[in-house]
């Protein structure tokens, strides 16, 4: 275990996970399979894009058995932030399954598989990931736990069914998969292009549900600050609503007004610039809002 990965978080991830992975197999379950759930996919291809998550990373998490989709070997590997989308719809071309029933089994299934595996490993050690990313092992499941929570919201709203994504549940995206990605290697997942803000820019995000980090964004490489930085701009957020924002489901507005993120320090102005090159992967935009949704 190293400081950030801790046997609190290392367990409260496992139990979320599973709790959650249950959760979401019940709601597909139970709905409308032709729904829209976003603009692009319906219940039953949202439901196929999450199993096909955990479908890989029973693989990714053993290490030794083979990717079940090793047609995707080379798309995986050179993947970035503005790639994702074509990368999923690929991944829909060799996971044809779309029945919501047999689909909710597998997904039960591999998260089973996921944690046997996750119990025989150091859940810091470094995994690969998209766009040749290593991602502490714990982070995997962190990032699972993540699409889980945010294609249920899909789904949940445009169904009109409660759905719960808990603060504390998000904020292990932040610190395993996020946080933990940077601190490793995020390989080419910005090499998108996009030129870098001519100038270091710090970004400190504080949660009450995470541990206090700071980003920096130097010469169009991105790196966890050194304890004690100087910080141009403060984020304090709710990490449901953050995970929320950054993968388009909520509008900074509305984060702004409703006091979910907050933004301070001696140069925020930085902060727009800093988010239009740390971008993280999505997947397709949802639909209009259904105000049942619990943050």
């Amino acid at each position: 275990m190293d400081e950030l990965i801790t046997y609190g978080k290392w367990a409260s991830v496992r139990g979320s996970l599973k709790t959650t992975a249950d959760r979401f197999a019940k709601l597909i379950s139970i709905v409308d399979p032709q729904a829209m759930a976003t603009r692009e996919w319906t219940v039953a291809e949202t439901a196929a894009h999450v199993t096909a998550i955990a479908s890989l990373y029973t693989s990714v998490v053993r290490g030794d058995v083979a990717s079940p989709f090793p047609e995707l070997a080379e798309a995986i590997l050179q993947a970035n932030v503005d790639t994702v989308s074509a990368l999923n719809e690929l991944a829909f071309g060799h996971f044809a399954e779309r029945d919501p029933l047999v689909l909710a089994e597998r997904l039960r299934a591999d998260v089973r598989e996921i944690l046997s595996a996750g119990a025989e490993v150091d859940p810091a050690t470094p995994v690969p990931w998209l766009g040749d990313a290593r991602v502490p092992v714990a982070g995997v499941l962190a990032h699972l736990l993540n699409e889980l929570l945010l294609h249920g919201w899909d789904v949940a709203r445009a169904t009109r069914t409660p759905w719960s994504v808990p603060a504390r549940d998000a904020g292990l995206f932040f610190d395993l998969f996020l946080i933990g990605m940077i601190r490793n290697d995020y390989g080419r997942l910005m090499d998108t292009g996009s030129p870098a803000p001519p100038r270091r820019i710090t970004v400190g995000f504080h949660s009450a549900h995470t541990a206090p980090a700071a980003l920096v964004l130097d010469r169009g490489r991105v790196s966890v600050a050194e304890a004690g930085a100087r910080v141009d701009a403060h984020v304090g957020f709710d990490p449901a609503a953050l995970n929320l924002l950054l993968f388009g489901r909520m509008s900074r507005t509305r984060a702004a007004l409703t006091g979910k993120v907050a933004v301070w320090g001696r140069r925020p102005w930085l902060l727009p610039a800093f988010l239009r090159f740390v971008r993280l992967p999505t997947t397709t935009a949802p639909r209009a809002r259904v105000e049942s949704i619990q943050v």
